[in-house]
């Protein structure tokens, strides 16, 4: 069975390029959309940068993001939460 271990607190993603964060340099995310609608999540690799790659986060919902250390993440809502976490078995 696989189980998430906690590594870093959860914080809001923030919803400009501009201010788009590694959440903690982490390579595994745990995502969390608490809106009743579905939001988007981009990835870059730059703060400010146009996004790489997106994708939907449905509403209520939770998704895991691999991605670098160094890629940055913002959403289309401030309702989409953000934690650094491992996969463990």
């Amino acid at each position: 069975m696989q189980r998430t271990k906690i590594i870093g607190t959860e914080v809001g993603i923030p919803t400009t390029a501009g201010a788009a964060s590694s959440i903690s340099e982490a390579t595994c995310v745990r995502i969390y959309n608490s809106s009743t609608g579905a939001e988007t999540v981009s990835i870059s690799t730059s703060v400010g940068a146009a996004a790489t790659l997106s994708f939907t986060v449905p509403a209520s919902s939770v998704e895991f993001l691999q991605k670098l250390s160094t890629d940055v993440i913002f959403a289309s809502s401030s309702s989409v939460k953000a934690s650094k976490v491992g996969l463990t078995n």
